[in-house]
């Protein structure tokens, strides 16, 4: 047996029979209260994953990646979550790994804590308060070694620093910040990722088949093939604001959310702006098929008391029909879900708006609309801010049936920005937040 499977193996029998809780157990027990409605939507249920070293966790994975993980835990898995076909079964994936904000000398640095960590594609479940890790599956290269987390070229992405931000680390071309996640029919995965901006095509054993960046980005080094077949005008994507939500549509297309507007022609256009884009992929030809403008409802209506519009995220999209699609709006503090139709009238791909030299930009555009540019149509179903008992920073959202979601938090594995984040001795100074899937009913059917 391959060290990678043996790997696999163990942590599979370590965090399905119930360790003590000090090493591998997941068991956390909160309180069952249901919340107050919101329009008739109420919490019917939340779980809690317990601590999991994450040494531990990713030594099992890929023995040797994590040498110290500062007193981290197990974190980050609510970046997204996906049916499993089974009830109280989903699919989750991390993050990049911790990593946090320390200014030195006035400027901010991007620390990265554990370095060596390796995203993984997480399988829990989900029973009374808790959430068990079935399976975990870390993403490699074609070789079998770990894309890890670590930003990709210099220039265009942050430079990444030790925990302290003392010390530099290198770039990896390999690294990926892993977002959405949804399965296809035939077991493999699909990703998204905020480097690139990119589409990530992962085997069922998590090795990493295609990564799909946008054209002229000129990734590379890479281990594993990487194509550009995306629009080049996402190039202008704010840093860390990629791609963030991913949709499987019932016939095998993927959607593809835009976190935040595009920095087009500037940085100063993309923190004002409220016009984000979606894109349809076809994988069977490898391409992308249609771009949609999505419009952001004003930062004080989808969080009241907020007014910074930079604030305004898309971190989930979720196919509710053949061509409709359940939408998250969202700040660190609330979120609103809209329903929209991918209209092909709608469709701007190719057009005057994926040329950057084009001016005003369509995220200049004070009213698309007006302008002649199709902006989708929206409806919103639930204010997940006015609803008791939903966690901040929500970034995935899954169906499970007409009438009840599945919302979990990304919870950063216990960072927090600022020296103060590790204690003298290295250590993480916990922030106290864990991730949480939360369940929803609707009053009206989705």
């Amino acid at each position: 047996m391959s060290p990678y499977a043996a790997g696999r193996r163990r942590v599979r029998r370590s965090l399905a029979v119930g360790v003590p809780l000090a090493v591998l157990a997941a068991f956390v027990s909160v309180d069952p209260a249901v919340g107050a409605p919101s329009g008739g939507a109420r919490v019917t249920g939340s779980a809690t994953l317990g601590d999991i070293p994450l040494g531990t966790f990713s030594d099992a994975l890929l023995p040797g990646t994590v040498a110290d993980d500062r007193g981290v835990d197990l974190g980050g898995i609510g970046s997204d979550i996906y049916p499993a076909g089974r009830k109280g079964e989903f699919w989750t994936v991390t993050d990049r790994g911790p990593n946090g904000q320390i200014k030195v000398d006035g400027v901010k640095r991007r620390t990265f804590p554990v370095p060596g960590f390796d995203p993984a594609i997480v399988r829990i479940r989900v029973s009374g308060a808790s959430v068990r890790v079935l399976d975990a599956i870390p993403i490699t290269t074609a070789s079998g070694k770990p894309v890890t987390g670590l930003p990709n070229q210099e220039a265009r992405d942050e430079a990444p620093y030790s925990y302290d931000a003392r010390t530099p680390l290198p770039y990896d071309p390999n690294g990926l910040d892993t977002e959405g996640i949804v399965r296809a029919a035939d077991g493999s995965f699909w990703l998204i990722d905020e480097y690139g901006p990119s589409l990530v095509h992962v085997s069922a054993r998590g090795k990493v088949l295609t990564r799909y960046v946008p054209k002229g980005l000129g990734l590379t080094g890479a281990g594993y093939p990487v194509v550009e077949a995306l629009p080049a005008v996402l190039l202008h994507r704010k840093v860390n604001r990629g791609f963030e939500g991913l949709a499987q549509l019932p016939g095998g297309d993927l959607v593809l959310a835009v976190q935040s507007p595009l920095s087009l022609p500037d940085t100063d256009a993309g923190e004002e702006s409220l016009t984000t884009r979606l894109l349809r992929f076809s994988p069977k030809k490898r391409a992308v098929t249609a771009e949609y403008a999505y419009r952001f409802d004003p930062v004080g209506t989808v969080d009241p008391g907020e007014d910074d519009t930079s604030e305004l995220k898309i971190s989930s999209v979720v196919a509710v029909g053949r061509d409709r699609l359940l939408v998250e709006e969202r700040t660190d503090k609330a979120a609103r879900l809209q329903v929209v139709r991918l209209d092909r009238r709608a469709d701007i791909l190719g057009g005057r708006w994926d040329d950057s030299a084009t001016s005003p930009s369509l995220e200049q555009l004070a009213d698309p609309a007006a302008a002649g540019v199709p902006v989708l149509r929206k409806r919103l179903v639930v204010d997940l801010g006015k609803v008791e008992g939903v966690p901040g920073k929500i970034e995935g959202v899954a169906r499970v049936d007409r009438t009840t979601l599945a919302l979990v938090n990304d919870n950063d594995f216990g960072m927090t920005d600022g020296a103060g984040a590790f204690d003298d001795r290295g250590r993480l100074v916990d922030s106290g937040i864990e991730t949480t899937v939360t369940y929803v009913r609707l009053p009206h059917g989705i």
